[in-house]
């Protein structure tokens, strides 16, 4: 029996830290039971991971949610399945294409007109470790899609949030952004190899930046109502890591199995 001991304490404690891992990775569910009826909340990439989640959670919550993605079709989908689970009927698809000033500019332009107030805007969708794609505007996918286009959306639709105060911004940021770097004499890559991973945490970087900022220009004396904050989401199986491989080995499946988690780090 002896010659077993050491062997099964090993595993016991391989199987142990996997689980205490996969729980620290995971993060934990909110634990708060606010309801946002007469709310309007816009999420950006809401058709799936954890945009859809984010959608169906605060749907739940009574409000009316706009789910504002590149792909409409999905987007629909997702919205009228939202629907069935919720049973909340204002849960709208708006098609979105972060990757395009014009599609930003025509998506604000119609929630400016048809929305009478907006009360939170939760800026989600992201893409990660890309190959060296660049926007329709010729901007680096990565910085494009996670901060400019964000940033763009986030500035046309201000004033609308300032005049539904109190409200808030949102921002999906990463930890990965403590590895970040601006390069402000090659934004795009365009005089270095391209790096997929620096790239992202560079736009992350950005988006962190951009919430500090913005958030003290609010905040300032002449307080706008508007609160602004950036967090790190925790680490959920999404499709936001399919450039990567990084969910097709069986340790990172056994760590990242089940739904995507609540939001839950503020930056």
């Amino acid at each position: 029996m002896n010659r077993y001991i050491l062997p099964l304490s090993v595993l016991g404690t391989a199987v142990g830290g996997a689980v205490l891992l996969k729980d620290f990775v995971a993060g934990g569910a909110c634990p708060s039971k606010t309801t946002i009826p007469g709310k309007t909340v816009i999420v950006t990439g809401a058709n799936t991971g954890i945009g859809k989640q984010t959608a169906l959670e605060l749907a739940k919550r009574g409000g009316t949610i706009i789910l504002a993605c590149r792909d409409l079709e999905k987007c629909e989908a997702a919205a009228k399945e939202i629907r069935g689970e919720t049973l909340n009927h204002h849960v709208n698809a708006r098609h979105l294409d972060l990757a395009s000033l014009k599609s930003i500019r025509e998506f604000a332009a119609k929630i400016i007109e048809e929305e009478e107030r907006v009360h939170i805007l939760i800026n989600n969708a992201a893409v990660m470790r890309c190959p060296h794609w660049t926007t329709e505007d010729g901007f680096e996918m990565q910085l494009g899609v996670n901060y400019l286009g964000h940033f763009l959306l986030t500035n046309l639709l201000l004033d609308k949030l300032k005049a539904s105060a109190p409200s808030r911004i949102i921002n999906l940021s990463s930890l990965a952004h403590v590895a970040g770097h601006i390069d402000f004499e090659d934004l795009n890559w365009e005089k270095r190899k391209y790096d997929t991973k620096a790239a992202y945490c560079q736009s992350k970087l950005a988006v962190v930046l951009f919430t500090k900022e913005l958030s003290r220009r609010l905040q300032g004396a002449c307080g706008t109502g508007v609160t602004v904050n950036a967090l790190h989401p925790g680490v959920a199986r999404t499709e936001l890591g399919r450039h990567t491989g990084m969910h097709r080995s069986a340790f990172s499946s056994f760590t990242l199995a089940g739904d995507v988690v609540t939001l839950r780090q503020g930056v």
